[in-house]
């Protein structure tokens, strides 16, 4: 009886031995690249931990030298930001931060600068979005139309549509053309929701142009 069990269990670690022979490797593989895997997510969690505690840290002293109109340590943070941490949403955020601050001190080249890495390179395309409505409006300031317009007619998050739309008119009414603004304004009007503050904003443009947005709302039925 003995010596059967002993052939059986033979037998079976023959066929383990030749099962391992043949597909070893292969499942030595797998389990390496598995585990792999998973250190390696692991790590890049760690990784994305860590860049955005020290982009955190860094953005604090961006606004604090906002808050202090300290125009060259405001470009010095951002820059460290984007050159070490562009790939976070802190670095996004400095970029508008940083631009509308220098805006304000008079450094319209470097405010220009944050817009356009925020335009190409944040890693949002809301915030790629809203940079680009920026530059619009500062090219519009700079009297440069055909620019403001080539950055507009870009493709845009739908939820800046409007915001496109009424910047169009911006530069069509510094232009001289009001009837065309006129009716930029008006799709801007109606694709906003009815309780965003801009709205009130786009009626008063409307309305120097001598339209009625309240007529807008509640159209006239024509009857025969």
């Amino acid at each position: 009886m003995a010596k059967h069990l002993d052939l059986e269990e033979q037998e079976q670690l023959d066929q383990i031995k030749h099962f391992w022979a043949q597909w070893g490797n292969l499942i030595t593989w797998v389990l390496i690249a598995v585990f792999g895997s998973m250190a390696a997510w692991n790590g890049w969690n760690y990784w994305q931990r860590s860049q955005a505690s020290k982009a955190s840290a860094l953005y604090e002293v961006l606004q604090r030298a906002t808050s202090a109109g300290d125009a060259e340590k405001i470009e010095r943070a951002f820059n460290d930001m984007k050159d070490g941490f562009g790939g976070t949403t802190y670095a996004a955020q400095g970029a508008m931060l940083a631009a509308k601050a220098l805006f304000e001190a008079q450094k319209v080249d470097a405010a220009r600068a944050a817009l356009t890495w925020a335009m190409n390179d944040a890693n949002d395309p809301a915030y790629q979005g809203l940079a680009r409505l920026r530059l619009a409006g500062m090219e519009i300031d700079a009297k440069a139309y055909d620019q403001a317009m080539k950055l507009l007619d870009s493709t845009f998050p739908a939820a800046l549509v409007p915001l496109v739309l009424d910047r169009k008119g911006d530069a069509l009414v510094a232009q001289g053309k009001n009837d065309e603004a006129k009716a930029l304004y008006q799709q801007a009007w109606k694709a906003m929701p009815d309780r965003m503050e801009y709205r009130q904003l786009i009626e008063v443009k409307l309305a120097s142009l001598g339209v009625d947005a309240t007529a807008l709302a509640n159209p006239v039925e024509v009857t025969n």
